[in-house]
């Protein structure tokens, strides 16, 4: 069976702001130094299924910049256009119906993020590949967890039955814990950290669709009935924007019964938020991350990311500093997450040459 890579990349990365914004986002940038984040996801999937095989789902705002930016990698008829941002249900449910309706009925699909980091691309594909039998024998759902590290708040969990099989039955999702109790999940050996990443036949999670959420099914062989069609374009365009916006844990994997899950350690990060910049650069001797000319005195467990001007600071503690030609951003560390109530206040007001 056909095996496709799909990368989901239509968010808007607001908790980058003022670096990542709507027609280029976190995605669409080389955070590390080394190559865009899409493209790093994509050469990743490349060890797992054919290049030709790869999808990109992205929006409309980022369509132009996606396919300039993967241009090398990738022809225009692998990046799918989303008209509207519907949360990963939409996302998920139409690259599936782009597997069957237009690649010959089937195929197993493997799902990622767009903007995670990963240290070791071997590691990442054998732990894919095993999800990959797991989905294609058993008829079921997969993921993929992350052995944890540390006692992390931010992440969300999946506790799992412990046993000798690589690929091992899920008990339940956990939402972002307490410190007290992600130590005690640290302790227990029974949970890994949910990546995101999913593994599943096309007509397997599109049944998942029918049963769980039947109305986002039926707009979704709408759409499908539709492709290779000149009515394609117009007829997505039309539906699209009606599918509920729900995420795929909430609509179907909380409520599935039959799903595995395949723990792996391959240096994974979420760099979802300025505050885990330290996963790409690294701390100095002060635990402070530093992308740019820059000199501090009695400045600790701060980022400093300023590519154009010379920064300097004294007295600093846990403070993030962002520059960019248009926008200067200062905030609290262990307020990160709050960096899009700033797009959205932005939004609010109107300040559209800001977002």
């Amino acid at each position: 069976m056909n095996i496709y890579g799909i990368i989901m990349a239509g968010g808007g990365g607001e908790r980058f702001w003022p670096l990542s914004r709507r027609e280029k986002p976190k995605q669409l940038l080389n955070l590390s130094g080394k190559e865009v984040m899409v493209n790093e996801a994509i050469d990743r999937l490349s060890l797992v299924c054919k290049r030709e095989n790869i999808r990109v789902v992205t929006n409309t705002h980022q369509l132009k910049n996606m396919r300039a930016v993967t241009a090398k990698r990738l022809e225009e008829n692998q990046i799918l256009s989303e008209p509207a941002l519907r949360n990963t249900v939409a996302c998920i449910g139409y690259a599936a119906m782009e597997i069957v309706r237009k690649n010959g009925g089937d195929g197993i699909m493997v799902i990622t993020p767009s903007d995670a980091y990963i240290k070791d691309n071997d590691a990442f594909a054998a732990t894919l590949k095993v999800a990959v039998k797991a989905a294609e024998d058993r008829d079921c759902l997969v993921t993929v967890g992350i052995t944890p590290t540390f006692p992390a708040t931010g992440y969300g969990y999946i506790r799992f039955r412990k046993s000798e099989n690589a690929a091992k039955e899920v008990l339940r999702f956990v939402e972002k814990p307490s410190l007290k109790r992600a130590k005690k999940y640290l302790l227990s050996g029974e949970y890994v950290w949910n990546s995101g990443m999913f593994i599943w036949k096309a007509s397997v999670i599109l049944q998942k669709y029918k049963k769980f959420i039947p109305d986002v099914y039926e707009l979704l062989l709408r759409i499908g009935d539709a492709m290779n069609t000149p009515e394609e374009r117009s007829v997505l365009e039309e539906l699209y924007p009606q599918i509920r916006a729900v995420s795929i844990d909430y609509a179907i994997m909380e409520k599935s019964k039959d799903i595995l899950v395949v723990p792996g350690e391959f240096g994974w990060s979420d760099v979802g938020s300025w505050d885990m910049l330290s996963a790409l650069y690294g701390q100095d001797a002060n635990g402070n991350v530093i992308v740019s000319d820059f000199i501090g005195e009695d400045t600790h467990d701060s980022i400093i990311y300023a590519k154009k001007k010379f920064v300097a600071t004294v007295g600093l503690k846990g403070v993030i500093i962002v520059e960019t030609p248009d926008a200067l951003l200062v905030c609290a560390k262990n307020r990160a997450q709050e960096v899009k109530k700033i797009v959205e206040d932005l939004r609010a007001q109107g300040r559209e040459e800001l977002l």
